[in-house]
């Protein structure tokens, strides 16, 4: 990998990590555009570097993160079981998911198929006015917290995103739009700070120097770029669905698939 790799990748991960396009998929893709070669160094770049995007949530979001208790224990009790859940499957995800862009495909197609869907149910829920009373994420019940990490966990999937499986998740459950992206935000803190966690502690013995560089680098791009991303992403939902996002998501995954397959 070179240093103009890393950055793109970078940049990359910042704009995509909270959008409902999987920012893993899109690192995927790109990396098979470059033509980098699948080594164990790439497979923890790609999840070592949404650690500088997160980084970018801490800056905008400490206060509610850190010094709202009730809002941090649904944080806590969301995460629980993306935790549970990824330390079981890290070996597989790792060995078998992470680097293939037929299941990153296959994930974008089927997820941009649900969004679409998704969002014409919804909007005929909500003329029947089902929609929940829920003012702020102190309020949410700890059950929906649960609900919503369970979401999150299926993400682990290259190509589902983080960011759809809980928005999907929640508005499921009535919750507002901007209020689940914002608890889908904070939820990415400590679930990128686990995963990273966990792949530095096992694969992190193996990295040069170089790459000690070029991750750093990516980190630093993703943070800035995500910076922006966030509040372009919370202005725009408050005006839109996703629908956007969901055919976005299916035609990328169908010029892909003739790129790479046909």
């Amino acid at each position: 990998m070179t240093i103009i790799a890393s950055i793109v990748l970078g940049i990359i991960e910042g704009v995509t990590e909270f959008l409902p396009v999987s920012s893993t998929g899109h690192l995927i893709l790109m990396a098979e555009i470059l033509k980098l070669p699948t080594t164990e160094f790439l497979k923890s770049f790609e999840v070592v570097i949404q650690l500088g995007a997160i980084g970018a949530v801490m800056v905008l979001y400490w206060r509610k993160l850190l010094l709202n208790r009730a809002v941090l224990k649904r944080v806590i009790v969301a995460f629980l079981p993306t935790a549970l859940i990824g330390l079981v499957c890290y070996k597989f995800i790792k060995t078998y998911l992470l680097g293939d862009s037929r299941v990153v495909l296959v994930a974008l197609f089927v997820g941009g198929l649900i969004l679409v869907l998704f969002e014409f149910w919804q909007s005929r829920r909500s003329l029947g006015g089902l929609t929940s009373k829920l003012e702020n994420l102190a309020e949410m019940p700890y059950w929906q917290a649960v609900v919503l990490g369970l979401c999150q966990s299926v993400a682990m999937i290259p190509g589902v995103s983080r960011s759809a499986a809980t928005i999907v998740g929640g508005l499921a459950l009535g919750l507002k739009r901007e209020m689940i992206v914002e608890f889908s935000f904070l939820l990415a803190v400590p679930t990128m700070v686990a995963a990273t966690g966990l792949d530095l502690v096992k694969s992190s013995v193996g990295f040069s120097l170089n790459e000690w560089g070029l991750l750093l680098v990516g980190l630093m791009v993703a943070f800035l770029s995500a910076l922006l991303a966030i509040k372009s992403f919370l202005n725009y939902i408050r005006h839109h669905d996703f629908i956007a996002f969901g055919l976005y998501r299916i035609i990328i995954a169908l010029a892909f698939a003739s790129i790479f397959f046909i």
